[in-house]
């Protein structure tokens, strides 16, 4: 599971050559799909005083509009640091990450956090709801840091169309801690959807549901991405992980296999 920084706030507010794919929508006509994430031989190193841990060897990977990845591999294999440097929760040690054709590799903590907000959506495992407050502010909270500010009225048109994507429109009062695993799930998918990210970032999103809950959650990604959602899961289930179009398989730092649909 991916580590999350203490402070939720800053969150919210904030080898060969990559493959682009090419989706045919006639014998005479293909679409190519645009490349929204793009990663070039990229490494992640740890330090410290007695050893060095590399924890990604050289990645490339592309990720194009609309598509539904999943990645999976042993405990150790460097999953949670790809997503976590996917999500610009940390930097690369080498190699170069461009969103949108924008080099993100070498950014400050707050230049990071403001492209977060503008373009990633996450999805933890643990949910990361805070109780004190409702589910409508819950959902409203990335979007009281964006700049320029949002007047109340667009922040609610926003957060009502987003519960409403996940069939919790009628929960706007209740608090999380009043809801079930698979209600809260759903309100956390909400709370990422609500500003339109270029990408959603989802970790282990059934890890903390029962195999219902967790097979309805996993319906719902696939909905989201059948509308156009561009979906990035790390998950340890073969069984959804095989849901995904693409499926990415992790090893010791690099990626060892592709599978599509």
């Amino acid at each position: 599971m991916l580590k999350i920084p203490y402070n939720l706030e800053e969150i919210l507010m904030n080898s060969p050559q990559t493959i682009s794919m090419t989706t045919t929508t006639t014998e005479d006509q293909k679409v190519t799909l645009k490349p929204i994430i793009e990663m070039k031989d990229l490494t992640k190193v740890f330090y410290t005083q007695e050893i060095e841990t590399h924890a990604l060897r050289g990645v490339n990977l592309s990720i194009n509009e609309q598509d539904y990845i999943s990645i999976s591999g042993p405990s150790g294999c460097g999953k949670s640091t790809l997503l976590s440097l996917l999500g610009l929760l940390d930097s690369p040690t080498t190699g170069k990450y461009f969103i949108n054709g924008q080099d993100v590799s070498d950014l400050t903590v707050n230049h990071r956090a403001e492209i977060r907000n503008q373009h990633i959506g996450f999805v933890f495992q643990a949910f990361n709801l805070i109780d004190e407050i409702s589910v409508f502010d819950n959902v409203a909270l990335p979007l009281r840091y964006r700049e320029p500010i949002m007047s109340e009225s667009e922040i609610k048109t926003k957060v009502l169309a987003s519960l409403e994507k996940v069939e919790m429109s009628h929960r706007t009062g209740h608090k999380p801690n009043q809801l079930s695993g698979g209600q809260q799930q759903r309100i956390a998918i909400a709370r990422a959807l609500v500003g339109e990210p270029t990408i959603l970032l989802v970790d282990e999103p059934t890890g903390n549901l029962d195999s219902k809950n967790g097979d309805a959650v996993m319906d719902m990604l696939a909905k989201l991405n059948e509308s156009g959602v561009t979906i990035c899961m790390v998950t340890h289930d073969s069984r959804y992980a095989d849901m995904a179009k693409r499926q990415l398989h992790l090893l010791d730092g690099v990626i060892a296999d592709e599978f599509q649909q």
